[in-house]
C-alpha cells in the first residue's frame, strides 16, 4: 500500500472521463499522487468512477466495486469512494447494499469528496488550496488529444435512454468558459480536440434560446494551436445545419461527424420516440455529404427494442447498405429501469435473438467498412502519431476519433514522434485498419 496516494479508476463514457481528470486535478493539488486506471492498484484509497448506462456496464461498475471491497477486507486499501453515473441512480440502494464504501458521490456533487478526504499527511499542503480553473484536469488521455466537454444531461427522452434519468436537464456550459478551456488545454500541448456532449445539436438552447453549435466551433477553432476538432454525438431531430459550413469551410474542424441514428423504419423510430421520420433521417443526411463533400459519418443503430420485427431488421439492413456509413456500431436493446420503455412496452424479445440481429447489422457493416477502406489505398493521409509498438507507428486520419475507429499503422522505415502529424501513403487496407509508409 502506497501512503498518500489514491487510485482513480474511470468506467463508462469519455464525459466521465473529464470529470475524474478534474477530480485529479484538485486532489493532486491538495498534496495526493493519483494514479488512473492502474493495472495493479496500491493506494492507500481509491475512488471508483461509475457508469450507470446499461445493464453491462452497471455490472462492470458493481464488480469493480466488490474487487475493491476485497481489497479494503485484505488491509491493501485503507478508503474507498464511489462516484458517477451508478451512484447519482442508485444512491439509496448502494449505501443500503455495500457499507465498506466509504462515501459514495454522484454525478454532480463529487468534489465534495475534496473535503471529505482531506490531505495526505505530512506533506504541508492544505486541502483545496488550489487556485486553478475549475475546468483545469490531470491529462490522461496521450497529451496531443483530449476530450472538451460542452455540456451536461439531455432534453430528448428517447423510449431506451436512461441518461436523461440520471444526469437530467441539459445544461450547456457558457462559451467563453469553454473557450478559455480550450485555450488551457493548448497551453498543455493538447492539438487534438474531442467535443463531446450528450446531445451537440441541443447545446445553447438553454443558455441562449437557440442552438449555437456553429458559433462555439467557430470561437474553438480560432484558438491558435487547435489543429483538429471532432465533434460527437450529435442528434438527427432539428439538426442544425449552420454547422455545416463550419465542418466544410474551417481548416482544423475535421469532415467527421458523430451523429446516433438508432433505427431507419418510421415504425421504429415512433416507438423509440425519436421524433424523426426514415424520410427525414435519409434526406439529412444526403444534406450532410452534398454539403460536407468527403466528410464520414459515425452512428449506432439499436437493434431488439420491444417491438422491432423481422421486417424491420430487413429494413434497416437494406438502408444501411444505402446508406453506407464509414463507421457503425450497433448494440442490443437494454430494458432500463425507469424509461419509456420499461414502463410502456414489453420486453419480449430474447437476449440471444437481440445478439443475433446486432451481428447481422455487423456483418453487413464490416463489408460496407472493407470497401470504404479499400478505396483509400494508393491515397496520401495526414495522420497524427498516437502511440509506437514494436512494428508500426500508429496513428489516426482527421476521420477517426482515438479507441472506436480505424488506425493508421505506419511502417518504421524513418524516426515519427509521437503527438506530431505527417503525410502518409497508404498502401494496404483492411476492414478496420490502413497500412502506410511516412512520406
Amino acid at each position: 500500500m502506497h501512503k498518500n496516494e489514491i487510485d482513480i479508476i474511470t468506467l463508462g463514457c469519455s464525459k466521465n472521463l473529464v470529470d475524474a481528470e478534474r477530480l485529479m486535478r484538485q486532489l493532486e493539488a491538495a498534496g495526493w499522487r493519483c494514479v488512473h486506471d492502474a493495472p495493479d492498484p496500491q493506494g492507500e484509497a481509491a475512488v471508483i468512477n461509475t457508469c450507470g448506462f446499461i445493464g453491462d456496464a452497471k455490472e462492470e461498475s458493481i464488480r469493480t466495486i466488490l474487487q475493491f471491497i476485497e481489497r479494503k477486507k485484505q488491509r491493501k486499501l485503507k478508503r474507498l469512494y464511489v462516484m458517477g453515473c451508478l451512484s447519482e441512480r442508485y444512491l439509496k440502494e448502494l449505501q443500503g447494499e455495500l457499507p465498506e464504501v466509504d462515501r459514495f458521490y454522484g454525478k454532480f456533487d463529487f468534489m465534495g469528496l475534496l473535503e471529505e478526504i482531506g490531505r495526505p499527511e505530512n506533506t504541508g499542503v492544505h486541502a483545496c488550496s488550489s487556485c486553478a480553473a475549475a475546468y483545469e484536469r490531470v491529462i490522461t488521455t496521450p497529451r496531443h488529444y483530449a476530450y472538451l466537454k460542452i455540456a451536461e444531461g439531455c432534453n430528448r427522452y428517447c423510449s431506451y435512454c436512461a441518461i436523461p434519468l440520471i444526469t437530467g436537464r441539459y445544461q450547456s456550459r457558457p462559451m467563453e468558459e469553454i473557450v478559455e478551456e480550450t485555450k488551457w488545454l493548448v497551453s498543455q500541448g493538447v492539438k487534438e480536440l474531442q467535443v463531446i456532449a450528450q446531445d451537440l445539436s441541443y447545446y445553447g438552447e438553454d443558455l441562449y434560446d437557440k442552438s449555437c453549435i456553429a458559433e462555439l466551433v467557430r470561437r474553438i477553432s480560432d484558438v491558435p494551436g487547435v489543429e483538429w476538432i471532432r465533434l460527437h454525438y450529435a442528434y438527427p431531430t432539428r439538426f442544425p445545419l449552420d454547422l455545416l459550413p463550419v465542418i466544410r469551410e474551417r481548416h482544423n474542424v475535421c469532415k467527421y461527424l458523430d451523429i446516433a441514428l438508432q433505427h431507419s423504419t418510421d415504425h421504429m423510430l415512433t416507438l423509440m420516440r425519436r421524433h424523426i421520420s426514415e424520410a427525414e433521417q435519409t434526406a439529412l443526411i444526403e444534406r450532410i455529404r452534398r454539403e460536407v463533400p468527403g466528410i464520414h459519418l459515425r452512428t449506432t443503430l439499436l437493434l431488439g427494442h420491444p417491438g422491432e420485427t423481422r421486417e424491420d431488421v430487413e429494413a434497416l439492413k437494406q438502408w444501411v447498405r444505402k446508406m453506407r456509413f464509414e463507421r457503425l456500431g450497433a448494440f442490443a436493446y437494454s430494458d432500463e429501469e425507469g424509461t419509456y420503455a420499461n414502463l410502456h412496452y414489453t420486453d419480449d424479445i430474447p437476449q440471444e435473438e437481440k445478439d443475433r440481429r446486432v451481428d447481422e447489422i455487423m456483418t453487413l457493416q464490416e463489408e460496407i467498412a472493407a470497401e470504404l477502406n479499400e478505396q483509400k489505398t494508393g491515397t496520401v493521409m495526414r495522420v497524427i502519431i498516437d502511440r509506437e509498438e514494436a512494428d508500426y507507428y500508429i496513428g489516426r486520419t482527421e476521420f477517426d476519433s482515438p479507441e472506436v475507429d480505424c488506425e493508421v499503422l505506419v511502417q518504421k522505415d524513418r524516426r515519427l514522434t509521437i503527438g506530431d502529424f505527417c503525410n502518409v501513403q497508404i498502401t494496404q487496407a483492411d476492414t478496420f485498419d490502413l497500412y502506410a509508409r511516412a512520406l
